[in-house]
């Protein structure tokens, strides 16, 4: 029986809740360390509605609050939401002949979070392009107005933020909620392997490089496994 709109929303909602726990922290982390970097805060949360990505925001504030040079604060972002490429490749084909606007909407609030849930739905439900959609912008809507909403949070509360009260937990908490329920087969537990130890060995990269070169080994490796399955 095809779902109702209504039915979707509210499956993607309860589908989300479980991470709010760890968005709230991790969105007021983001807060805070706009403030701390020296930005007010409108251009704290202008910031973030604009950049829509917790890595990135997180690692060009940091850039900010050490004077780092414009061209090296972007290109940090960029490498860094490297991703969201692989992501939007992945996505098109459950989004084909949608209108502009839509694709435009559903790329503005791609996530690694609306991506991991949304991909990992469609595995497992008949839907049209439009359910998918409804699915899709319901995850990623929510997310959106959590991570502002937390993100205000803490640009209000800047400075005044207790040290004890460390939020950095937060960080790894929500992309491992993310990384256990997608890993299915020995192909994607051998790209999670890979690209988690290269992330680690790696981390000293300049430029923030670890992230993408981590994601292309992974890739590389659940490809290579993926090719040995006997057909």
């Amino acid at each position: 029986m095809s779902e109702k709109p209504r039915e979707i929303i509210w499956r993607a909602v309860r589908d989300f809740s479980p991470l709010i726990l760890g968005v709230v922290p991790f969105g007021t982390v983001a807060g805070i360390a706009a403030i701390e970097a020296g930005l007010d805060f409108s251009h704290a949360m202008g910031f973030s509605l604009i950049v829509l990505a917790g890595a990135s925001q997180l690692a060009s504030i940091a850039l900010i609050g050490d004077n780092a040079t414009l061209i090296v604060i972007i290109a940090t972002a960029l490498i860094i939401n490297a991703r969201f490429l692989m992501y939007s490749a992945s996505l098109a084909p459950h989004f084909a002949g949608l209108s502009l606007p839509r694709r435009a909407l559903a790329a503005y609030l791609l996530t690694d979070q609306a991506y991991a849930f949304s991909i990992t739905r469609y595995r497992d439900e008949p839907w049209d392009v439009r359910q998918k959609l409804t699915y899709y912008l319901s995850v990623g809507g929510t997310l959106w107005l959590v991570w502002q909403s937390s993100t205000a949070l803490g640009a209000a509360l800047g400075a005044g933020m207790p040290e004890e009260w460390s939020l950095d937990f937060a960080v790894p908490l929500v992309f491992l909620a993310l990384l256990v329920p997608a890993i299915r087969d020995k192909a994607d537990g051998l790209a999670a392997l890979v690209a988690g130890a290269l992330a680690v060995l790696a981390a000293g990269m300049p430029y923030n490089l670890a992230l993408p070169v981590a994601a292309l080994a992974g890739i590389g490796g659940g490809v290579f496994i993926g090719r040995k399955r006997p057909a």
